[in-house]
């Protein structure tokens, strides 16, 4: 009862009747009570204790039974109190009532001194869902002029008839008063139990949307909301129907325990498709009087899934499942028994409508947001893999190309490779990464890829003043941007083919250093003083390294996406492609770069959240 005033304990609907007021009830009772704790404290007195006590009620209240009526210091040998004591102590400890011979107990009159009364007590416990004592009801009927009255009665013989008529009628009246304090004591013990089911429903409530809030999908979704909607209403059984393409989708249980029909016609008669398409705002099974809700009845013979929920309830409520202003659907709730289905079990069925509805919305619109981005990366990406064209396959030169996605949605960037020939003949490779990654970073890239291609083929030169001559016209051009490279070019004089020999001549512009692959199976990493990125200085100097590449040998050119992982260094990622690379070194180019992406995505999966762009050159 802690935290529950005794009005709202008393509250209770019952029909079409209206709602009787206990706290009223009580105070108005015509026979002395007194409600007490466990500790015989006093909770609350009613006006007739307090007429017969001449006490008021903040006398009463909050303080101990005997410490408020004493014994009678003049009468030590009464003995009246002491028995009410044991009578009330012996209903907490058993739970059961008990109804007391007629006790003497004399009570303080204002003024001084005190009053000799007699009094037909009887005790009642209250008890709580566990079945434990919470309160104590305490009726004691002052029965010191009936007592008076019998005594003169025995007194006169001759009026023997007339006392045993009014002792018959005192007693009736003593029993109906009983009997009304029995009931008066399942009304709490009823009132108390709607309070603890509310209580229980709250909670339950609170736990539903925790669940609801994690839900990712739709199905996922519905799941949750059936599982935990029917544990949070105590009900026995649930369905959710979601409007899907001018039908209703139905999710759930029937009475019986199985799956109901999954779809259901808009146009159905049944509560689930009214209720669903708008034509009633609520739909159950009892009177809509005192629900709070403007209702419609239920069309005759109708239950909550019309085909799919055929019998079974005694008792179902059908709620629209609504966002805004748009209907999404309707939410049916059944039990077997009866329900005391008052107001405030409705406000908290439409609580959970609502919670339901809320969840349902987002889903929908995560989900329509990840469709929308599907969309938009596949268009990306194609336009993306457009750009990177087949390899050049030079004579003694194998040359392996690929392109992985990353793995969040929506992640297209500026990655890229080519392969191709200089007029001089010799082999070009270049792989390069655009910062950023979306729709413009793969726009940048596609310029910087074909200045590059245009500047190689117009003058020959070193890797180095290639890059510098494209960051000069990344400027000129007003290419937007920045990017990362690096550019290898593949010499061999005469006495270099004599000795089966390649030279490797490359520069870097803040890009992971290439892998090279010995025919042997060790792996080392080109690495070299680190170089501004393209896009930054049009007048700085750019370095050339070079690299003995010999028959056998191979070298992988690749984008950060392929070393760079969340949680993890770039040093942690580029130990583990050697290690990778290295394993695999023996294969021909093509199975090698599809072993080294299938090492990766079977590793870190998810964890890749950048493309990767990898080329492969091998030496004949």
């Amino acid at each position: 009862m802690e935290g529950v005033s005794a009005e709202e304990s008393f509250q209770v609907v019952r029909g079409d009747l209206p709602a009787p007021d206990f706290t009223e009830v009580f105070d108005e009772a015509p026979v002395p009570l007194l409600l007490l704790t466990p500790g015989l404290v006093i909770v609350r007195a009613n006006r007739a204790r307090l007429e017969a006590t001449a006490t008021t009620l903040e006398q009463n209240v909050g303080h101990g039974l005997f410490e408020l009526f004493p014994i009678n210091p003049d009468d030590p040998a009464a003995d009246g109190l002491v028995n009410l004591r044991a009578s009330l102590e012996r209903v907490r400890d058993t739970g059961r009532p008990h109804t007391m011979a007629i006790q003497k107990y004399d009570i303080r009159v204002p003024g001084g001194g005190y009053e000799e009364r007699y009094w037909s007590p009887r005790n009642v416990p209250i008890l709580d869902e566990r079945g434990r004592v919470a309160l104590l009801l305490h009726r004691s009927d002052d029965i010191t002029d009936y007592l008076r009255d019998r005594d003169a009665a025995r007194e006169v013989a001759a009026s023997g008839a007339r006392w045993r008529e009014r002792a018959e009628q005192v007693e009736a009246d003593l029993f109906e008063r009983a009997r009304e304090l029995e009931d008066l004591n399942r009304r709490l013990s009823e009132a108390v139990e709607r309070e603890q089911r509310s209580g229980r429903w709250l909670a339950g409530l609170a736990e539903t949307a925790l669940a609801l809030s994690g839900a990712e999908d739709v199905e996922d979704l519905l799941r949750r909301a059936v599982a935990h909607g029917q544990r949070a209403v105590e009900a026995d059984g649930l369905v959710l129907a979601r409007t899907v393409a001018g039908r209703l989708e139905v999710h759930g249980l029937d009475a019986r325990g199985g799956a109901p029909a999954h779809h259901l016609d808009l146009t159905s008669a049944a509560p689930l498709a009214v209720v669903a398409a708008g034509d009633a705002p609520a739909l159950d099974s009892r009177s809509a009087a005192g629900t709070g809700t403007a209702q419609a009845a239920a069309p005759a013979g109708a239950t909550p899934g019309g085909e799919a929920w055929t019998s079974g309830w005694a008792d179902w409520s059908v709620l629209p499942l609504r966002a805004g202003e748009r209907l999404l659907g309707s939410l049916g709730v059944g039990w077997r028994r009866p329900q005391p289905f008052g107001a405030q079990e409705q406000r908290l069925v439409r609580a959970l409508a609502a919670q339901v509805a809320q969840a349902l919305d987002r889903v929908g619109r995560l989900e329509q947001e990840r469709h929308r981005a599907r969309l938009t990366r596949s268009l990306a990406e194609s336009l993306q893999r457009s750009l990177l064209t087949d390899p050049v396959q030079p004579d003694h030169l194998s040359i392996a190309v690929r392109y992985l996605p990353a793995a969040a949605e929506a992640q297209v960037g500026g990655d890229w490779y080519d392969a191709f020939l200089l007029p001089d003949g010799c082999t070009t490779v270049v792989v390069g990464d655009v910062v950023g990654h979306d729709r413009e970073a793969a726009a940048v890239m596609a310029q910087v890829r074909n200045v590059l291609r245009g500047l190689a083929q117009a003058v020959v030169q070193p890797p180095s003043a290639m890059l510098g001559a494209l960051d000069r016209a990344m400027e000129t051009l007003a290419v937007g941007g920045m990017a990362t490279a690096v550019l290898a070019k593949v010499e061999q004089d005469e006495a270099a083919a004599a000795r089966g020999e390649r030279v490797l001549r490359w520069s870097n512009a803040g890009h992971p250093p290439p892998l090279l692959l010995h025919r042997d199976g060790t792996a080392e990493l080109l690495g070299s003083d680190p170089e501004l990125m393209l896009g930054i200085l049009t007048d700085g100097v750019r370095s050339d390294h070079r690299a003995v590449l010999r028959r056998g040998d191979t070298v992988l050119l690749y984008t950060d996406g392929l070393v760079e992982r969340r949680g993890a260094s770039l040093d942690d990622g580029l130990r583990w492609l050697r290690e990778v690379a290295g394993r695999h070194a023996h294969l021909p180019p093509q199975e090698l770069a599809d072993a080294v992406l299938a090492e990766l995505t079977r590793t870190f999966g998810d964890a890749v959240d950048d493309d990767v762009a990898l080329l492969a050159l091998h030496a004949g």
